[in-house]
């Protein structure tokens, strides 16, 4: 029997809810946030890459406490032993001669993963993770245990650069990549983080519905996307953006899941905006933005608005963000104006406010070429300009 959308709208709205309560706060990380949830609806596993403080790990875990699933997270080493991530081996059946690892309250059982620094782990730790990655199983001896892992998030500095650890790394279908926040936001991340610190427990709304609707996206009609996905990956070989066949083909899980949390049974363009989070690194997948620009245009998802609007428009979205805020400083400049007036007000206000200003003007310089900002974020940078006034000398 078909699912109808109105069926999905409670699953959905309390996805939704744990989206909202996860990316509260979590200045330029919402798109990460929601690119958890999406992955973990979809079934596949999150590779985060990015400097060591940049809330990778909140992110996670603010998403885990959302879903109240059984949550596991470990920070890997060098010199991490796999008993560390799979749990001991059980002593007592040693004795008999049998090999059998205690598995309580360790990674086989997580419903939710985040691994830190996931390419340190030894080739036995890898080895056996690719089990629960890809089969959802943990194999050890004679330990065969059926994992009920949703999804992993493994975080890293960096992309490996050996081979075999870049195998190890195609197992993460979706790539999120993470730089310190801009100076345009500071103002907003340190808000932000105060009100973390303070805020009350993010209530869990069960596994239940992300269950619900990870079922509902394995029975989308994914027809109707198809020829726009297929016409998609033909843009990217001809942009030079190759994605093997693998990643092509779980692509679909992503597009599935993005149309079950907007709603919806059937996968349409509007859907296709996750294919970029399947390119494997930085430069590939802006690439795919320009290479792609027509095919996303039509991008719409009412649950993962930063998601979508990142995967589609990248630096565009980025600019508009920075557009918001910039008008509300220019918007907000103390009395007495800037410029050549700027002693008529007082000079501690104006001097915060100037330093505001410049953090956006700095902002946009190094964020954005020269000759390629969007219209809207030119207007921004000359009245930016104007607002400041022309240098002064000692």
């Amino acid at each position: 029997m078909a699912l109808e959308p109105s069926s999905l709208e409670p699953s959905v709205a309390a996805l939704r809810r744990v989206v909202d309560l996860a990316r509260a706060g979590l200045v330029e990380r919402e798109s990460l946030v929601e690119a958890i949830v999406l992955a973990a609806v979809a079934g596949e596993h999150v590779l985060v890459i990015g400097p060591p403080g940049t809330a990778k790990s909140e992110a996670v875990r603010r998403v885990a406490r959302g879903l109240g699933g059984a949550y596991f997270e470990y920070l890997l080493g060098r010199f991490t032993e796999p008993n560390e991530i799979f749990g001991p081996i059980d002593l007592r059946r040693l004795r008999d001669g049998v090999v059998e690892t205690v598995t309580t309250g360790m990674l086989p059982e997580a419903e939710l993963a985040f691994l830190d620094e996931v390419f340190l782990g030894s080739t036995a730790i890898l080895n056996t993770l690719l089990g629960i990655l890809n089969e959802r199983t943990f194999r050890r001896g004679s330990t065969v245990v059926r994992c009920p892992l949703r999804v992993c998030v493994g975080a890293s500095n960096a992309l490996p650069e050996d081979e075999s650890l870049a195998a190890f790394a195609d197992r993460f279908l979706v790539r999120v990549f993470v730089e310190p926040v801009g100076d345009a936001f500071l103002e907003a991340l340190l808000e932000g983080g105060w009100a973390i610190e303070r805020a009350a427990a993010i209530e869990a709304v069960g596994m239940l519905p992300l269950d619900e609707l990870a079922r509902a996206a394995r029975a989308v009609d994914l027809g109707p996307a198809r020829p726009a996905l297929a016409h998609a990956v033909r843009r990217l070989r001809q942009a030079g953006v190759t994605l093997p066949d693998r990643r092509i083909v779980r692509v679909q899980r992503l597009v599935a899941a993005a149309a079950v949390l907007d709603g919806r049974m059937t996968a349409t363009s509007a859907d296709l905006w996750p294919i970029v989070l399947a390119v494997q690194t930085p430069e590939g997948q802006s690439l795919a933005r320009e290479a792609l620009g027509e095919l996303l245009a039509a991008t719409s998802n009412q649950t993962l608005i930063a998601a979508a609007a990142e995967a589609s428009s990248g630096p565009l979205a980025r600019a508009a963000r920075i557009v918001e805020i910039g008008r509300a400083v220019l918007a907000a400049r103390p009395e007495g104006g800037g410029g050549a007036e700027v002693g008529a007000a007082d000079p501690e206000a104006l001097g915060a406010w100037r330093r505001r200003v410049e953090g956006i003007a700095r902002d946009i310089d190094a964020g954005f070429p020269t000759n390629a900002h969007p219209p809207a974020l030119a207007d921004l940078r000359r009245d930016v300009v104007a607002a400041l006034g022309p240098p002064t000398t000692p």
